[in-house]
């Protein structure tokens, strides 16, 4: 599918599929947008660990993994990163995005690089306190079982996908994780909301980025 690079309202790019009328991150704010729903609320959420397992849903251009990977550099946490992406970016459209450009993100541009460049299917560190895997699975395949501390849960939206925001792939998720686990999304639409509560989630709606009034965190 075509992409095409827009700059969204706090000055950093995303991705767009014309195909699919949809970007990978919101237009409001790219940077905004994964800091607030990942990183405030659910990795800083979770700071009483400091060893966590997190699994993506949704790799795209890596700034979710981007962003966590600086807060082992800020923090003494350390991280073990698992992602699915069952339709890989090259890494020649991705380096194209600006998030380099960004303050206090050019020393970062190597490890980004290697996020995007190292091998599949096993973990790669990337540095002494963050470790990738990258899975080219469909989530519908996800096997895991009481292994993942947080889950950051960025599929694209329900219109576009619809089948990747059911109760069936949610039970996967509550199962995927440990005791006492969260799962954030920005999405609280009202059959999303209802199918995390139907497989045994505590959901929270909290105020969401700029451009949501609400985003959903949900605990097992």
């Amino acid at each position: 599918m075509k992409k095409e690079i827009v700059k969204t309202l706090d000055g950093s790019k995303t991705l767009f599929v014309p195909e699919l009328d949809e970007t990978y991150h919101s237009t409001h704010g790219a940077l905004q947008e994964s800091l607030h729903v990942f990183i405030r609320e659910g990795l800083q959420f979770r700071s009483e660990l400091k060893e966590v397992s997190i699994l993506e849903v949704g790799f795209g251009t890596g700034l979710n993994a981007l962003l966590s990977f600086i807060e082992t550099d800020n923090t003494n946490i350390k991280i073990e990163y698992t992602s699915l992406e069952a339709f890989p970016l090259e890494w020649e459209i991705v380096e194209q995005l600006n998030y380099m450009d960004l303050v206090h993100f050019e020393k970062y541009a190597d490890p980004f690089k290697k996020m995007h460049t190292c091998d599949w299917e096993s973990f790669s560190e990337i540095s002494s306190g963050f470790s990738l895997r990258k899975l080219k699975v469909k989530l519908q395949e996800v096997p895991f079982e009481n292994e993942f501390d947080l889950i950051y849960f960025d599929a694209f939206a329900p219109r576009v996908q619809p089948d990747l925001w059911t109760e069936q792939i949610f039970a996967s998720m509550y199962k995927a994780l440990k005791p006492g686990g969260v799962l954030v999304t920005y999405c609280a639409k009202g059959t999303v909301k209802r199918a995390l509560k139907a497989v045994g989630f505590e959901l929270q709606s909290i105020p969401g980025p700029p451009g949501k009034r609400e985003m959903s965190r949900a605990i097992k």
